[in-house]
């Protein structure tokens, strides 16, 4: 039972392997650059709106995301899941069928920013460490959670015990303490059944606000006395094969980074139907019909004509007719204007999804699709089965990842501070505390 706590405590920076130090750092620039191109959407707007009027500042306090007005570490994290959520490019996790860094980054900063203001400088190194120990144990209550639950749950659900996994060490809890945070947080943790969102998109997206707002909320409850249950998904007995290897074996080295902000489960399409025009490129005009072969829950995506960014988003057939016609899938072809472009409708009704049991059958370790273009003069076009670009085994090149950073980032921020921030994540590792990061990630541009 304290095998894990002594591992949250002990943990040095150094002790971390170097390319999940790498990957630790990767991650953290992606989920700001997902940051930076979602907060001025709708619906960071709206939740920093929220925020503001129900989640005010006391004593602890921190800055929303890319806006310097202070509220309550409670509503920061709520402001950061929920605009990191509201673009689906950041990364993910197979066993886990979800995501720990949109909950465990915007907390982390909201508890870094807490803690300067009441004094205490956070050094580079722990932060990153910090940042570790969030990803590794969301992401082990996660595999925890679908190993155990018969029902699909969002991100949420588990991505909040990462959050107290980070408070635990930062706020220096004792294993009393420690215990009750999780078993607080894991109680309060939203349901969110996942599949629901899938056939209703909505700015609920994978609940990675309620997540952060579930770890902090756990983690003040705990402090402030409060007793909880134990978290099962990490204590009991049931789930003890997904923690043995703590420490020896680092999920986050499993993770996966999206190309485009659509759901993981469109992306093996994407990556087939790039391949394929790379090969062979296609004017949209000359197709008659594409039939995408893939498992349940991608089908599940559909999307043909989406009301909204969130149904853009989570959906399978509008992102593939966009990449048809305009040839690229980035914010722009998601949101605004684009999802109402005729242009890509026309293509994407004639998209059909099929539910394939060969590739269902190989899903969450494998997230697959292949595709079959009919073209107007008769032809036929196959492409085999396919992978999505950005799995550990297909990795984005770090030419490639930094692209997409400044894609996204460019959406919201000068290159100025596009500069800066990739700086201040790069050399994090070897600055003596995170004030630099934390003024530009949590500060309105001037």
């Amino acid at each position: 039972m304290s095998k894990y706590l002594d591992f949250i405590r002990n943990l040095e920076y150094e002790q971390i392997p170097e390319k999940t130090r790498e990957l630790v750092s990767t991650s953290l620039l992606d989920i700001v650059g997902v940051a930076a191109g979602a907060y001025r959407a709708d619906t960071a707007s709206r939740v920093r709106s929220y925020a503001v009027k129900h989640c005010p500042a006391g004593e602890l306090t921190s800055r929303m995301l890319f806006d310097s007005r202070p509220v309550h570490p409670l509503g920061a994290g709520w402001v950061g899941g929920f605009t990191v959520d509201s673009l689906d490019a950041h990364e993910g996790h197979f066993t886990s069928k979800g995501h720990a860094g949109a909950t465990v980054v915007p907390a982390l900063l909201s508890l870094a920013d807490a803690c300067r203001n009441q004094g205490r400088d956070i050094s580079g190194q722990e932060f990153l460490t910090c940042l570790a120990l969030g990803y590794e144990l969301g992401l082990r209550a996660g595999v925890s959670l679908m190993a155990t639950a018969p029902e699909y749950h969002a991100s949420g659900a588990f991505s909040g015990l990462g959050v107290v996994a980070m408070g635990i060490r930062l706020m220096q809890l004792d294993d009393e303490t420690a215990r009750h945070a999780l078993g607080i947080a894991e109680y309060f943790g939203p349901r969110c059944p996942m599949m629901r969102l899938v056939d209703y998109p909505s700015m609920l997206r994978d609940a990675h606000g309620a997540g952060a707002y579930a770890g902090l909320n756990g983690l003040f409850m705990a402090m402030e006395g409060i007793t909880g249950a134990p978290a099962v998904t990490v204590e009991q007995d049931a789930v003890s094969e997904h923690w043995i290897d703590l420490g020896k074996r680092w999920e986050i080295d499993a993770q996966y980074f999206k190309p485009w902000p659509v759901c993981r489960w469109a992306q093996p399409a994407l990556t087939a139907m790039t391949n394929l025009l790379e090969q062979q490129p296609l004017d949209a005009g000359s197709i008659e019909s594409i039939e995408v072969d893939t498992f349940h829950e991608s089908m599940r995506l559909q999307g043909h004509e989406p009301s909204d960014p969130d149904e853009a988003q989570y959906a399978l057939a509008f992102p593939l007719a966009a990449l048809v016609v305009r040839g690229q899938v980035g914010a722009q072809e998601v949101t605004g204007d684009a999802i109402y472009d005729e242009s890509i409708l026309a293509i994407s009704r004639r998209i059909t999804l099929i539910d394939a049991p060969d590739l269902s059958a190989r899903f969450p370790e494998e997230i697959l699709s292949r595709l079959r273009i009919r073209l107007k003069d008769g032809r036929l076009l196959e492409t085999p089965i396919t992978a999505a670009k950005g799995d550990p085994e297909k990795p984005i090149s770090t030419t490639e990842f930094r692209e997409k950073y400044r894609r996204l980032a460019g959406a919201g921020l000068s290159v100025q501070q596009i500069d800066a921030i990739e700086n201040a994540v790069t050399n994090l590792h070897q600055a003596q505390d995170c004030v630099a990061l934390l003024d530009l990630v949590l500060s309105t541009e001037n």
